[in-house]
């Protein structure tokens, strides 16, 4: 039957021709995009999980930059470490040169006293972006290294903790904590350091003092007894006891003398003498006893203050903290360089994971341009035919005229 009210084939071709037009509307966005997900519309799904992977990728690229903030700050304060070492080796060779007593130790001493100053000027300037990392004054720094996503969602983030590694000299203040005693030790002009020489079978004595300068919890004395080294570092209940800090920090130097095991060595407490240790050689060798005090104000080179090898006293004394000094430094470097590595090795990780969510996200929402082409030529094709259906639809009304003639 023929009707000129409604046109069946016209519907039909009208229909498939929207239907055409639709993908092909969404054809020309993939290509305009690049995307076969843009909205939320195109699929919800896909577009939700890509953009919580989008956010991840903006997080890890703050962290990347945070990484390279943290790898150069430490790398400052690497270097730094590495030139205080180099500057103590060389001042090591001045202090092993002063031992001679044929020599200018004036001179030496001024050699000495030159590289603390320069110490002193490599750690001051050792900051990056106003922080410094071996003056004493930073703390420990955190590095922001890492985004972690649960299953559930959940996002925590993850640091590297940096120590802060104090190289500074500090504000050294004399105590006066070491006298002679009834042997006749030689005590160095601050009365911070002191150095004997015990002959085999003899006996000398050494007195710890309460000096001009009042105990505060932290201060520490140091004695070296030939190649090995005890420290007592003065603690709150050492300054509340009902003895003298000096009798605590003489007791307990004794202590831990006693600990070492020393055969032959003989190491009384003098209560006649507060604060007075006796030493009694008997190890069948000549024993060189050297001690040196640090405040608790003092940085971590602190005992470089009172380093001074003018005279011979202040040479011997000063060879006995120098590797001590040596070794602080060599361990600030090395814990730089360890936390150093261990931020490169984060960085590059975080850069290889940054490229694998992109990668990721692109080939969830990324449209794929060969097909998309080749889709857009079909639909194109089927829009003309379309067209030419619907028109040819849409003639199919005038024929019932014909019926009239």
């Amino acid at each position: 039957m023929s009707s000129i009210l409604t046109n069946n084939g016209a519907m039909v071709a009208l229909q498939t021709l929207k239907s055409i037009n639709g993908q092909l509307a969404d054809t020309q966005s993939q290509i305009s995009t690049g995307k076969s997900v843009a909205t939320a519309k195109d699929n919800s799904a896909v577009w939700a999980i890509s953009k919580v992977m989008e956010s991840d990728v903006k997080g890890f690229k703050a962290i990347s930059d945070s990484l390279s903030l943290g790898e150069s700050t430490v790398a400052v304060a690497r270097q730094a470490s590495e030139t205080v070492t180099d500057l103590l080796t060389e001042m090591k060779g001045k202090i092993v040169a002063a031992q001679e007593s044929n020599v200018d130790r004036g001179k030496l001493n001024d050699d000495v006293t030159a590289l603390r100053d320069q110490i002193s000027s490599v750690v001051g300037a050792a900051q990056f972006n106003g922080l410094n990392l071996v003056s004493g004054n930073s703390g420990d720094i955190e590095v922001l290294s890492s985004l972690d996503r649960d299953a559930t969602g959940n996002v925590a983030s993850s640091t590297i903790t940096v120590a802060e590694q104090d190289l500074s000299i500090g504000g050294y203040t004399a105590n006066d904590v070491f006298a002679a005693g009834a042997g006749g030790a030689t005590v160095s002009g601050n009365a911070d350091t002191f150095t004997m020489s015990i002959d085999d079978g003899g006996a000398d004595e050494i007195v710890i003092q309460d000096g001009g300068t009042a105990w505060a919890a932290g201060d520490s004395v140091s004695l070296n007894i030939g190649d090995q080294s005890v420290t007592y570092t003065v603690t709150d209940s050492d300054l509340a006891g009902t003895t003298t800090t000096a009798d605590s920090v003489a007791l307990g130097l004794k202590n831990k003398i006693d600990a070492l095991g020393i055969d032959g060595l003989d190491v009384t407490y003098d209560s006649a003498t507060p604060g007075g240790l006796s030493f009694d050689n008997g190890t069948g060798n000549d024993l060189a006893v050297t001690g040196s005090f640090a405040n608790a104000g003092s940085g971590g080179l602190g005992a470089l203050s009172s380093i001074n090898v003018s005279t011979g006293a202040g040479a011997q004394s000063a060879l006995a903290q120098i590797d001590s000094l040596i070794s602080t430094a060599v361990d600030a470097s090395s814990a730089f360089g360890s936390v150093q590595g261990r931020i490169e090795t984060q960085s590059d990780f975080i850069g290889k994971l940054t490229d694998s969510l992109k990668s990721g996200i692109g080939s969830m929402v990324d449209a794929d341009m060969e097909e998309t082409s080749a889709r857009l030529q079909a639909l194109q094709v089927q829009q003309q035919l379309g067209t030419q259906s619907l028109s040819i639809a849409n003639q199919a009304p005038q024929s019932v005229l014909s019926l009239f003639r």
